[in-house]
Order: structure tokens, then sequence, then C-alpha cells
């Protein structure tokens, strides 16, 4: 007979003798002292962060070291009018002759001198200069000035802001809009700002609603809400902080809001629950604190690691929209964990036995009495389905997988773009104009390419060889430059006085192409590779956003096999670190990402095919932002192992302490099942007010995580988890000796000493058997706490 796997060694001595029990010792001894130090930490950073939000920046896309990024810095310091960020719209609709009308003329033509003239604006162009078509719509009801705001995003916002009044709305016989990637971006601000405000009015009241119909107890109900506020204005602090440093993504606050009250729901959920627990089971609060601690402030603490180091994976990508994101995550995450440990636990030792205070259930009407209803067991329900799940484990694995999977084949026709106007709702001004651009002026104004060309042998022989290649081009309306204007192969004139100073001093120069397409399609991608693989004798850099979308679409691609290793490496570690087993890491990496496969179908079929878009209110572009992805992978990757390490946890403490698998699958989902799902509802509902948001990419990120998270809680961890543990059986806690006596030196226990006697599987009784010594005496041990749990509401009562 072969020999059976041997389980690792308890841990149970180091848990009882590890920091948890220290530290709740500390906490016990001294809370009102050290909730007025985190009472004071938490006003000062309430006043730090409170700007924050006047410190962000909504870009952050690029690729700091592409050839789009070098030639747009280039082309922005010698040719400011070849990289237009703002466009003025002038409408003369009614003036005869539209914007050819003498008055209009003379009007727009004021309009670009004044423009000129403001400070911080230079390369200012118009219709009018020089009767260009790409700048007038079919009908000539309207025409462009384009300008270019110099400075970074924060300056742009702040000229933008200062010209805006002296140039929108009627101006005598003509009405301005504002449109371009200048006036898109501060929308894009205001609106955000304006959206995480309501939010924050919709999440904070109903999950404090929520919460007392999880707690029963409206004084319970608070703590977690307390918590989150802790790491919500914590985070902004470091956000400010980081600002002075850094560009940080106007994105990144949403997150903070997200992740803030998500986690600390979470993580107040599962220390108030085993507090109570345990003053449940007779332990005076001091000492609930100190077990609770040493026992579920473990988990929380392992938990926080695991979300962090998905969240660290961004870091591996160079552009600081992404960037952001692992700053406000890593600080959200710790910072939660910090007043899960801290502040929570001393709120607790103040409180005492008051933390069941103020019980709300009492108000309202019960069916029945006990005497003619038996009282159920808590937790039958999810021991139920654990006991079926177990019975039929083949077909609830394999049907489950088969779902999820299906679930997610709408992403394999995913197509990446970048983020327009369209983000924006339809009524925003700058939404209008770009609309209006795309839909009645000639080629692609918004879309335009520029050619730097750098080299000793930049002449116009060569530019003209060049320009007569592109315009061949297929999708190229024109191509302009020194050496004239082209079309179709052909030269059709010679170059302008605004054409001919497209050349520098250096003898470098630009060419500027107009494109069919939209900025973004998939024909300007294409045209973007079919110039840069033109053989010319000169350095040519492409820019505009086409160009900008290729090298991150190249870029984030490099990289992301790097951040998935840095994600998988690192959760199989902690998994190892937790748990001691060699299959439970690979079963989590797995399992959470088929938890994320209906995430991201939904993503293709509602966003980029527009499904259910008149329902969500957004405008469908046909593509996802290329970066978006990525986030939602890691943010969701993250608060699926959150609930992983909660379930897993309970189940290995049940397991060496009665030492049947089954029975301690069994047991794991009774006692986490409701909990697990209660954070989940919770924090799903946080990222349903997050999805409310008019900024399409915001709304995708909040309902997209929210869907992962529902239905991580609600279908991976009730049926394919208890699935897949029954089938792999005892060989879910096996390791090999070396990796046994690793995990004895270094690894983390939930176990409580004391009560977690070593257990050999060689030994156990098998795992199959339906009970045994260790299952009853864990059904005892409930049944005793639920009787604790009795008396105590009786003697308040």
């Amino acid at each position: 007979m072969a020999a059976r796997p041997a389980q690792q060694p308890p841990t149970t001595g180091r848990a009882d003798d590890g920091g948890g029990g220290r530290w709740g010792r500390a906490i016990a001894a001294r809370p009102r002292l050290l909730l007025l130090v985190v009472l004071t930490l938490t006003a000062c950073a309430a006043v730090l962060g409170g700007g924050v939000a006047d410190r962000l920046s909504s870009g952050g896309s690029q690729i700091p070291g592409a050839e789009s990024t070098y030639a747009t810095r280039v082309l922005e310091q010698r040719w400011p009018a070849s990289q237009p960020n703002l466009l003025l719209m002038v409408s003369a609709r009614g003036a005869t002759g539209g914007v050819d009308n003498p008055q209009v003329t003379s009007q727009a033509q004021d309009l670009a001198r004044r423009l000129g003239a403001e400070q911080a604006v230079g390369g200012v162009v118009s219709y009018w200069d020089g009767r260009e078509p790409a700048l007038r719509a079919r009908d000539g009801g309207e025409a462009l000035i384009t300008a270019r705001i110099a400075g970074d995003e924060d300056a742009v916002d702040a000229v933008l802001e200062r010209v805006r009044p002296s140039y929108e709305g009627r101006r005598g016989p003509v009405e301005v809009r504002l449109g371009g990637p200048a006036a898109v971006r501060n929308a894009s601000q205001e609106v955000i700002a304006e959206d995480l405000v309501r939010a924050e009015m919709i999440a904070l009241p109903v999950t404090l609603v929520l919460l007392v119909f999880v707690f029963g107890s409206a004084v319970a109900a608070l703590l977690p809400l307390l918590v989150g506020i802790m790491a919500i204005l914590g985070t902004n602090a470091v956000l400010r902080v980081l600002t002075e440093f850094t560009d940080v993504s106007v994105y990144a606050q949403n997150l903070t809001t997200a992740l803030g009250l998500g986690l600390a729901i979470d993580y107040a959920l599962f220390i108030v629950r085993r507090y109570r627990e345990e003053l449940a089971a007779g332990a005076d609060p001091r000492a609930a604190v100190a077990t609770t601690l040493r026992t579920a402030g473990r988990t929380v603490l392992f938990s926080a690691l695991t979300v962090a180091v998905s969240l660290a994976s961004m870091f591996v990508f160079e552009q600081y929209f992404l960037r952001s994101f692992a700053y406000a995550g890593i600080a959200v995450v710790l910072i939660a964990a910090a007043a899960s440990l801290i502040a929570l636990p001393a709120l607790l030792v103040v409180l005492g036995r008051r933390v069941d205070a103020l019980d709300v259930r009492r108000l309202l009407p019960r069916r029945g009495t006990s005497e003619s209803k038996p009282k159920r067991e808590p937790g039958a329900g999810w021991a139920a389905l654990a006991r079926l799940v177990m019975r039929r484990a083949p077909l609830f694995a394999v049907g489950t997988a088969v779902v999820l999977v299906a679930l997610g084949l709408p992403f394999k026709d995913v197509r990446f773009g970048t983020a327009d106007d369209r983000q924006l709702p339809s009524s925003t001004p700058a939404h209008l104009v770009q609309q209006q651009i795309r839909e009645e002026f000639p080629g692609s104004p918004g879309g335009v390419l520029a050619v730097l060309a750098q080299g000793p042998r930049v002449g116009e022989a060569s530019l003209a060889d060049f320009s007569r290649s592109v315009s061949q081009l297929p999708d190229v309306v024109r191509v302009s430059g020194p050496a004239g204007l082209y079309a179709d192969g052909e030269r059709v004139r010679a170059a302008t006085p605004v054409e001919a100073a497209q050349t520098g001093t250096d003898g470098s120069a630009y060419v500027t192409v107009l494109p069919k397409g939209e900025a973004t399609s998939a024909s300007s991608l294409e045209l973007v590779t079919d110039i840069r693989s033109i053989p010319i004798p000169f350095k040519a850099s492409v820019a505009g956003a086409a160009a900008v979308l290729s090298d991150t679409q190249h870029g984030t691609a490099e990289r992301l096999p790097w951040a998935l290793g840095v994600i998988a490496v690192t959760t199989l570690l902690l998994v190892f670190l937790l748990t001691g087993s060699l299959l439970l890491p690979v079963q989590a990496v797995v399992l959470n990402a088929l938890s994320l496969t209906a995430m991201f179908g939904a993503v293709v079929w509602v966003f980029q095919e527009g499904h259910l878009s008149g329902l969500l209110g957004f405008t469908p572009t046909g593509d996802i932002e290329t970066a978006l992805p990525v986030l939602m992978f890691c943010v969701a990757f993250g608060l699926s192992m959150d609930y992983g390490v909660f379930l897993v946890s309970r189940i290995q403490e049940e397991y060496e302490r009665g030492g049947d698998h089954r029975a301690a699958v069994e047991f794991g989902i009774r006692r986490t099942g409701g909990l697990i799902t209660a954070a989940a509802v919770i924090l799903g509902f946080v990222m349903v007010a997050i999805g409310t948001s008019r900024v399409t990419n915001i709304k995708m990120l909040g309902l997209g995580v929210g869907l992962a998270v529902l239905m991580d809680a609600m279908v991976v961890r009730s049926l394919l988890v208890p699935a897949v543990l029954r089938l792999t059986g005892r060989a879910t806690w096996w390791a090999p000796g070396p990796l046994r006596r690793l995990h004895r030196r270094i690894g983390i226990s939930e176990t409580v000493a004391g009560t977690a006697p070593g257990i050999d599987i060689s030994t156990a009784h098998d795992a199959n058997q339906e009970s045994t010594p260790g299952a009853e005496a864990l059904v005892e041990a409930q049944e005793a706490d639920e009787s604790l749990i009795g008396s105590h509401r009786a003697e308040r009562t």
C-alpha cells in the first residue's frame, strides 16, 4: 500500500507566542490613548488631503520613452501649431454665406488674433488664414481655430479656465464653443469630481443600512464605516503628498473610495465577527480582542498583503495612469488594514459588550415564535449547499468552470483603443464639438499625424519623396509640408508660407498627414505602421493620437507578462505561507482567474459592442481603453484573493483542529459563506455607486469590478471552491518535507493555541467518512457557541 502524504506539523505554538497576542495586549492596555492618537492623525490627513482633487491629472496614458512621446515633445517645443490642444468651433449658421460671410470672417480673424496674444498660447491657425478645407465643415456652417496651450496639464487647465469666458458663447454674428484635448480633459476632471461626491453620498448611507442589517446592532454597523472613512482620508493625504513628486491620475480617487469602503468593510466584518464570537464564548473584552487579533487579525494582515501585492504589479508599467492606481491602491489597502488592526480593536475594548447595543432587529415584526417554529442553526443553509456540492463535485466543478469560460468568450473579440470625448456625457460642450467635427468635417482633423524628420539628409527632395509615398497609402486624404501638398501620390501645389515654415534652423522638419478615418480607428493604426515602414534616408518619428495608441498598446503588451508574473509568483508564495500547501496556491491563482471571466466578457459585450448603452447612459466607441482591462484585472484579482484568504484560513483552522478534510470544508463554508456574501454584496454596491459615473471608463471600472466581486463570492467561493477541494481531498494540504519545514519556520497561521493539536494525515480518519470525532467536536463547539450567544442576548434583554 502506498504511504499517505503527511500533513505539515501544526503551527499553534508559534501563533500563540507570536506578535498577534502581544499586540492585542498592548492595545487593551491603552485603548483610549491609542484612539486619541488615531483621531489626531485622521484629522491631520483630512486637512492635508482636502485639496487633492485639484492636484490630480487626467492624462498619463503615454509611454514616456516611446517614439510618439519623443516626437510630441519636440514638436511642442519647436512647432506648437503642429500639436493643437485647443479648438474654437466658430458657428455662423444663419449668416449668408456661412463662415465665408465678410462679417463672420472679420469676427473670426479678431478671435484668432486675440487668442494668439494670450499668454502661454501659441501656434494659432484658423480656417480664415488660408481657407484650409480640413478646417471647414462640409456645409460651411462651422469652421475651426486651432491653438496650442503650452505647459503641463495643470498649467494648461489654468490657462483654459482663464481664457474660456473671453471666447465661449455668442460673439457678434458667431457662436463659439471650445473643444480639443485640453477642453475634453478639463471637462473630464470636473465631471469625475462631481460624480465622486455623488457616489459617496449614495454609498455611505446605503452601506450603513446594509451593515445594520448584517450586524443587527447599529453600534457594530458604524465600526466598518469609520474604518473606511479613515482609509479614504488617509489615502487622500498620501496622494496629495505624492503630487509634489510625481503625476497622479484623477481616476485614482475613485479607486480610493471604492477600495477604502470595500476593504474596510471586509476587514472590519471579519474582526468584529470574531470578536463577538469570543465574547459569546465567555471571554472578557480584553481577552476577546487579544484572541481576535491573534487569529482573524493575522488573516486580515495577510489578506491586505495579497491585495497590495496584486496592485503593486502595476508599477511594472511606465504610464503614470496605471502607476497612480498602484499608489492609491497600496495606500488605501495598508491604511484600511492598519485601521482595522489598531483603531478598531481599541474601539472594541472601549465598547466591550456594548458592541451589540442598539439592536434594530427588535423593532422588526417577527413571524411566529420560538415555540411554534424551530430555530435554524446559523449557517445551516451554507452547510447544506456545501454538502450538496461535495456530493456532486465533478458535476459542479466542470459545470461551473464551463459557464464561467462561456461568459468570458466575448473578450476574444476585444478591440483596444484610447479614451476620447465620447467618455463624457453627450450634453457636454467639449463632446458636442468633437462629435460635430467627426460628422461634419472632412478627414479627421483631431486625428492628424505629424511626422518629425531629423538628420543630415533632410531636404526638400527627400521630404518630397516621403510625402509622395505617404500620400499613396490607403486612408490618407492628403500630406502637407515644406515640399508642398500631396494627394494620391501627386503633388497638388507648392508649399504655402505656413507649410514652408515647418522646417527648423537645424535642418529638421515635419509633415502633416490627414487620415480619412477616426483618430484611433484600426485603419489609422495601420497607417502609423505603414508610415514607419517606409524606407527613408532620415530619422522619422510619428506623433498623433493613433501613434500614441500604437505605442501604448505595444508598451502595455510588452510589460503585461511581467505584471502577471509578479501577481502569480507572489500569490503562490503568500498562499503557501498561509497554508503550507503545495496545491492550494495553484488552486488560488487558477480559480481567481476564472472568477474574472464574466467581468471581461461583460466589458466587451456591454461597453465595446454597446449592449445596454441606452440603459446605462453612455456612448459606445467600439473599443476599450487599452490600460483599463489591466487595471480591472489587478483590482479584481486582489479582491478575489481577499475572500479566498478568509475562506481558506477558516477551513485550514478547522482541518488542523479535527483532521477531517471534508468536514473542514463544510465548516469553513458554513462559518464564512454568509460573511463573505454580505461583504461582497456591500462592496458590490459600493462599486455600482462608483459605476453611476457619467464618465464611461469610471462606469466600466465600477460595474465591471462589482460584477467580478459578486461572481467570486456567490459562484466561485460557493460552488467551484468546495467542489475542487472535494476532488483534491487530503492532497490539498500536502507539501514535500523541505517545504513543510520552511513553512514551520516562516509560515502564518490563524490557529489558536490549545485548540488545534497536531494531526498527521496518515493516522487521521479517512476524508470520505461522513462523520469523525473531530467533526462531531466541531459541531458540539458550534452548538455551545450558539447557546452562549443566546444566553448572552437574554441577559442583555
